[in-house]
């Protein structure tokens, strides 16, 4: 377990208002942390001049989407605010008309220049609120302009698979964020967390397992080779809030 934001290897924030100009070419392995140290150093980036982007990413069901909602209510509203990847899904329709929809989740089945374009407005402050896109798990789609993040919000916090991926315009993502966690995981516990929430989400089990082997795997596999371009490659502390038994996080 470590002790600070600065155990955890926090660096200077990128304070000249551009894209990151450089990644690290390899990194340590993943160090054990709490959310309490997480949300310190998500605090130490929301506290410097102007506005942050804090990208977490990791294989399908490393704990994303619930480490990046539990930073964000820790910070509370003033501070931070939540714009997921999975925002920028394609449609169902546009999945099926493409061939893709077998493969819903892999990288090519979302619109990556419409995820960048919305980053470079989140960077430079232009406007007094841009709205985002957020992603229904209930009904599997997109909903347009469902998030609002304001000018004034310091920290904004977005997470997917493909943040650190270099294929198609995913490559062009790494450069907008200030700072990138790689969650890293168990793999037996991550895929048996897919196979509950493809459950969840109405599949039977021979189709969520399936789906976990399958699509799910290949994917697992592309994010994994961005794990070097990350600044910092983090284990979870399981909590009664995240990792502990009988929850699956996202």
């Amino acid at each position: 377990m470590i002790s600070s934001a600065t155990s955890l290897g926090a660096h200077a924030p990128h304070r000249d208002g551009s894209a990151a100009s450089a990644r690290p070419s390899s990194v340590p392995d993943a160090v054990l942390a709490s959310v309490a140290e997480l949300v310190e150093r998500a605090r130490v980036l929301a506290d410097g001049d102007g506005r942050r982007i804090l990208g977490i990413t990791g294989a399908p069901g490393a704990g994303k989407s619930t480490l990046a909602r539990q930073l964000v209510e820790a910070l509370g509203p003033d501070t931070a605010v939540l714009v997921p990847m999975d925002g920028f899904h394609l449609s169902n329709t546009m999945l099926r008309a493409l061939g893709r929809r077998d493969r819903k989740g892999a990288w090519d089945t979302f619109d990556a220049d419409g995820y960048v374009h919305l980053l470079l407005r989140l960077r430079s402050c232009d406007e007094p609120v841009v709205y985002a896109p957020d992603f229904d798990r209930e009904i599997e789609e997109s909903i347009g302009s469902a998030l609002s993040v304001p000018r004034e919000i310091p920290l904004v916090v977005t997470e997917g698979n493909y943040l650190l991926s270099e294929e198609g315009s995913w490559g062009r993502v790494a450069e907008l964020l200030d700072e990138s966690w790689y969650l890293e995981i168990d793999d037996a516990l991550r895929r048996q967390r897919l196979v509950a929430r493809h459950e969840a989400h109405g599949k039977r089990h021979d189709e969520a397992v399936a789906w976990t082997h399958g699509s799910d795997q290949a994917n697992a596999e592309l994010v994994a080779r961005g794990r070097t371009r990350a600044d910092l490659v983090v284990k979870v502390e399981p909590t009664a809030g995240f990792g502990a038994e009988g929850l699956h996080p996202k």
